[in-house]
């Protein structure tokens, strides 16, 4: 009954549905992607002094400070840089001001599942572009008439990731088009396409906070591209929230931003363990997808998808499923510390006798 309120334009929207947080205790989470290390101590540091009286005042609607950090790091101007509540808030600016127009924009049939529900939000026309049996972009593929393409790079679930060559070729065959490149992943083994903003104006290149710097619970991304993309950020940033970061996100982030050697620490070793737990599973008869990203895709020769991630759960280990046809019977597994990923190891070896 109360649905006749709503509005017409959401009735028919399918939201994005995100990885399950479990309620209860003494659990291995291995669903989310999440980093299995805490943050920088910097940035328990930097929270604590910026828990004090000013969090009566506005937080600065620009993040200047943190601004400059990334634009230092990664060798661009300030006025390259947006900020937003997360990459996928990012995302939803970047859909809304730069990818709707009278063509279908392009992304894989197979990748992060909010592209759809942007697309279903905004009204705007889309076209998937299948991967090939290995899960792979074939960027020739996207040399169509389009609106935008996105890709996620390292792609996600499957962790496949594309070389810097590839993606050059991509933009540079499609400069009338905007070409977003989702790089949540790419500090875990990737090569970032960061240098191409300089050299072309139809590149954006969105990052996040949330994997390789612990800060899942903080909620801070940010996109570098040239200046005109930046400025249509900002203009439907200003139309929706001026404030789209806090006092303590806006510390947190600089701090954790600063201190290369924790980061450097903590995704060597997600990477060290990922490359292990791809051997360990191949040897208890899974086909790995191989990974750039902090999980891996895999499916079993002999055991359902279904039925390994109901087992799972009987022990307490939380992996995810996506019930697409393609993948059906693939599960993606997050990196945990050393020990959890040992547990995972046993607890399939038991499943799978």
């Amino acid at each position: 009954m109360m649905r006749e309120l709503w509005s017409d334009c959401i009735r028919s929207i399918e939201p994005y549905r995100p990885g399950e947080q479990p309620q209860i205790g003494q659990i291995i989470k291995l669903n989310t992607n999440e980093n299995p290390y805490p943050p920088s101590p910097a940035v328990i540091d930097a929270l604590r002094e910026a828990a004090n009286e000013s969090l009566r005042l506005y937080p600065d609607p620009e993040g200047m400070v943190l601004k400059q950090t990334i634009a230092d790091i990664y060798n661009v101007s300030q006025e390259n840089v947006f900020l937003g509540n997360g990459s996928d808030e990012v995302l939803a600016h970047t859909f809304l001001g730069l990818l709707k127009h009278d063509l279908p924009i392009l992304f894989p049939d197979i990748t992060y599942s909010f592209y759809p529900v942007y697309c279903a939000l905004y009204n705007i026309s889309y076209q998937t572009v299948a991967l090939d049996e290995h899960f792979q972009v074939n960027v020739e593929d996207y040399g169509q008439p389009n609106g935008g393409i996105v890709l996620s790079n390292p792609n996600a679930p499957t962790g496949s990731a594309l070389s810097p060559a590839l993606l050059r070729y991509l933009i540079e065959h499609s400069r009338d088009s905007v070409v977003v490149i989702d790089e949540a992943y790419v500090d875990f083994g990737a090569e970032t396409a960061l240098p191409m903003v300089k050299e072309f104006s139809n590149v954006l290149i969105i990052q996040t906070l949330s994997k390789s710097r612990s800060l899942a619970g903080l909620r801070v991304g940010f996109a570098i591209g040239d200046r005109n993309l930046i400025e249509a950020l900002n203009l439907v940033k200003n139309c929706f929230n001026s404030y789209p970061l806090g006092r303590l996100a806006l510390a947190g982030a600089e701090a954790a931003l600063k201190d290369r050697n924790y980061f450097e620490k903590t995704r060597q070793q997600i990477i060290k363990s990922r490359d292990l737990l791809a051997e360990e599973l191949v040897s208890l008869g899974f086909h790995v997808v191989p990974s750039k990203a902090n999980f891996l895709f895999v499916k079993h020769g002999s055991c359902s998808a279904r039925e390994i991630l109901q087992q799972l759960r009987q022990r307490k280990i939380v992996v995810r499923h996506f019930p697409q046809p393609r993948i059906i019977e693939y599960l993606r597994i997050s990196i945990g510390t050393p020990e959890e990923c040992a547990e995972l190891v046993r607890a399939l070896q038991e499943i799978l006798g």
